[in-house]
């Protein structure tokens, strides 16, 4: 055979794999990125060879963990925009972000790790999440919502400053509030 057959993931396997995800995901937000494959393993209910034969290294797990959170936070800006008027989409995909920043934030140690191995999880952040941002801002404006000419950079800039800010779990209430304070912003005047 001159070429390699690609097979496609196995059902258990993409569901092992998921699994593994969202446990490390919460444990290297909750304690950093030494958590061990062995507990990783136990906790998402598969052998430890599991978690080497998706993720040979750390550093694998960690950036498969932090573009997990950027995909789905990408993602459900399209899916809001299918279920609810733009402007309500906006809005909600706001509150989202910060989610997804606060996540983020939890795995600054665990990002650090990746960097250092020379790994670069940030390499389509900004640009992912700006395409998300675009097809808000082009719906928003398009129903006569939000002012035309917004830039999705200038977007995305304000909300990583609010998740900053106020992005801590005891602050969602002052989030909030700042969320409103910039959507009014964005906002087309009579």
């Amino acid at each position: 055979m001159s070429e390699a057959v690609q097979r496609k993931p196995r059902a258990d396997g993409q569901r092992n794999r998921a699994r593994l995800i969202a446990v490390a995901l919460r444990l290297f937000v909750e304690r950093g990125p030494d958590v061990s494959f062995i507990e990783i393993a136990k906790e998402a209910g598969v052998g430890v060879g599991t978690v080497y034969r998706h993720f040979p290294t750390r550093e694998d797990l960690i950036e498969a963990a932090y573009r997990s959170e950027l995909d789905a936070v990408c993602a459900v800006a399209g899916e809001l925009l299918d279920e609810v008027r733009p402007q309500d989409a906006l809005r909600i995909w706001m509150d989202r972000f910060i989610d997804y920043m606060t996540t983020k934030i939890g795995l600054t140690e665990a990002i650090r790790v990746v960097i250092a191995a020379g790994g670069n999880p940030f390499a389509y952040s900004r640009e992912r999440l700006g395409e998300a941002v675009a097809a808000l801002l082009s719906a928003t404006a398009a129903a006569g919502v939000t002012r035309p000419g917004l830039r999705p950079d200038d977007i995305v800039m304000s909300l990583s400053g609010i998740a900053m800010a106020a992005g801590g779990p005891g602050q969602r209430e002052q989030a909030g509030r700042m969320l409103d304070l910039l959507y009014e912003g964005m906002r087309t005047r009579p």
